[in-house]
């Protein structure tokens, strides 16, 4: 008789660790350098993601953050992230970083940048360990094109987990 045993992927193990995404509404401010009236920061913590998800996009282009200003301070172990972009070829770069002291100073803990070419590529998931405790701000500062070509930073999704 054949033996086995079903088991996770390690990548799976990993994601699950981190339970559910935080309800960023009930427990954080969310301060935002600009927003389109059609794709409000909101957007970022609604249940439409994915692939045509509802997504924030700035109302101004250039180079843009969104910060998470927690109401006590938080463990993070993880932040997700997704992005989409459908009509112009662009590397959108971010920078991920963490503050414990009330905003005041800021550690950087992740840079990540997203090549987008349509009509092929044109969309990220990511998920990152990150883990943290005592955690009162986060930050995601996103620069829309690498190349400075006028553009929008746009961002489909952010959890913290």
């Amino acid at each position: 008789m054949l033996r086995k045993q079903i088991i996770q992927e390690p990548h799976r193990a990993e994601a699950d660790s981190a339970g559910p995404a935080k309800d960023i509404a009930s427990i954080a401010t969310v301060l935002v350098t600009s927003e389109s009236p059609e794709h409000p920061v909101d957007n970022l913590f609604d249940a439409r993601t994915g692939r045509g998800g509802s997504r924030w996009v700035a109302g101004t282009d250039g180079e843009q953050s969104v910060i998470l200003a927690f109401d006590t301070p938080q463990t993070i172990r993880e932040v997700g992230l997704e992005t989409e972009e459908l009509e112009a070829s662009r590397t959108q770069a971010l920078v991920l970083s963490l503050s414990r002291d009330g905003g005041r100073t800021y550690r950087e803990v992740l840079r990540q940048e997203f090549t987008f070419s349509p009509p092929a590529t044109t969309y990220e998931r990511e998920r990152w360990a990150v883990p943290a405790e005592g955690v009162t701000h986060l930050r995601v500062v996103v620069q829309p094109d690498k190349g400075n070509a006028p553009s929008r930073a746009t961002l489909t999704s952010l959890s913290v987990h």
